[in-house]
């Protein structure tokens, strides 16, 4: 599944400008990728990391401005129409970058 990440901060002040970089590295940190300047996504494996994502940002989240979530899976955000720009084909941004450990992943 894929967690995108949208928002708006305030960007007037120093202060506000110190917040939105902060939480910009937090989302960089936590291997959210940058579609657009305020829009993000994220591969999940599961319902469990979504909503360890979920707390954390929550947690890390400045108070003001507005955040959004949306959860798609890989194979709607793959639907995804371009009307300008080119695809992001970099491995970043495909569920390749996945690493499944143990013994009971069947790759068919």
């Amino acid at each position: 599944m894929r967690m995108i990440l949208m928002f708006d901060m305030p960007t007037e002040t120093a202060d506000e400008r110190k917040l939105y970089r902060k939480f910009r590295k937090f989302l960089l940190d936590e291997g959210f990728i940058m579609h657009q300047f305020s829009v993000y996504s994220k591969i999940l494996l599961n319902g469990t990391a979504k909503a360890g994502m979920v707390a954390r940002l929550d947690k890390h989240a400045p108070k003001s401005g507005l955040i959004t979530l949306l959860t798609v899976t890989e194979k709607q955000f793959a639907k995804m129409i371009y009307l300008s720009g080119e695809r992001d084909s970099s491995i970043a941004n495909t569920d390749q970058r996945i690493v499944f450990l143990g013994d009971d992943y069947d790759e068919t």
